[in-house]
């Protein structure tokens, strides 16, 4: 720096143990000091953007403090990404996957830094065209189709997950997601748990699902083709029809929600094409019976709520690194209650 100070890197990254660990693990990686960044608007695990003058990549950790089981695996998120690495599924290049606790204190791994935009706000979809959001919805939704159209056997996916009761088996983890985090009471949550419940699905269809899949996780370039899909944290081999309900909560469900800091500028109130037609576009590429979506949804609000939860208690207890979090726990009724509307009591 200009007055003769060294700047800090963030929380959760110790420069000095990583370029230590690189320059034994990866020889010839890394040239010259380290620096890194922290990259705002994610809500989950960190990711930074570490350089040494010459080259950047990113690395992805654990959030900081209290982690829910199972919720932040690096090692799932970097095996999906290297095994996608040559499929038409667009993924940034990974690099290695560090597990000794010992180097950043929590597992981390390393990828290139692909050049794109992620669209987080209504400041940066505005900037958008009526043609470019239309283009940009449905190529959304195609790389979506193209993800659930790869067999998870011929990139080395069979083992990623167990397909068989994957319904029941996630409605049971979040609702223990719940249970770890939540500390107030929340109006509705039972209730739409018991209604997810005693409607699951069983159609016996198998995909590698992102778990995810949104607008603000992949990269953009000017074109409005998609550089990279990212996140891939909660990936594994379950009901391809998670990632499609999940989508349309984020983005139809957030749509006049004051203080959103998860899934501002999309959507049909922003001039997007309505999830009703993205949906319809999905259908074309893949021919999969939508006609119990419904229950996905609610699903999706479910899981989002919870998840927020999650990040509102991990605020609380000033255990976060970033911008927004004051608002989340705001969002985590209002989604209860839309999940609540998409799954009538029977």
């Amino acid at each position: 720096m200009a007055d003769g100070t060294t700047a800090q890197p963030p929380p959760g990254l110790d420069l000095d143990r990583l370029r230590a660990y690189l320059e034994r693990e990866h020889p010839g990686l890394v040239d010259g000091e380290l620096s890194g960044e922290l990259i705002q608007g994610g809500r989950s695990n960190l990711t930074y953007v570490i350089g040494d003058g010459t080259r950047r990549w990113v690395l992805r950790r654990p959030p900081l403090g209290h982690v829910l089981a199972t919720a932040h695996d690096m090692s799932r998120e970097y095996r999906v990404l290297s095994a996608l690495a040559d499929t038409d599924v667009p993924v940034p290049r990974t690099y290695l996957l560090c597990e000794d606790e010992q180097v950043l204190g929590a597992p981390f791994f390393i990828m290139d830094l692909v050049a794109g935009t992620a669209y987080r706000s209504e400041e940066q979809t505005r900037e958008l065209s009526t043609e470019q959001r239309r283009d940009l919805a449905m190529r959304l939704v195609e790389v979506l189709a193209r993800l659930h159209a790869v067999d998870p056997d011929s990139v080395g996916l069979g083992d990623f997950g167990k397909p068989d009761g994957f319904l029941e088996r996630q409605l049971r983890r979040w609702s223990k997601q719940l249970a770890a985090s939540q500390q107030r009471e929340l109006r509705g949550v039972t209730e739409l748990r018991d209604r997810l419940a005693a409607g699951v699905p069983t159609n016996g269809r198998v995909a590698i699902v992102h778990g995810d899949y949104r607008l603000d996780n992949v990269l953009v370039d000017q074109n409005c083709d998609i550089r990279a899909v990212l996140d891939w944290e909660m990936a594994t081999l379950g009901d391809p029809l998670t990632d499609l309900g999940l989508l349309v909560v984020y983005w139809e469900g957030f749509s006049g929600i004051a203080d959103n800091p998860v899934a501002k500028g999309v959507g049909p109130e922003f001039g997007f094409p309505g999830a009703r037609e993205m949906l319809r576009h999905y259908a074309e590429l893949n021919r999969i019976d939508t006609s119990e979506l419904d229950w996905y949804v609610a699903f999706g609000f479910f899981k989002i709520a919870v998840i927020l939860e999650g990040i509102h208690y991990r605020f609380t207890q000033n255990q976060t690194v970033g911008e927004g979090f004051e608002h989340v726990g705001a969002l985590v009724e209002p989604l209860i209650e839309q999940g609540l509307a998409n799954i009538p009591e029977k």
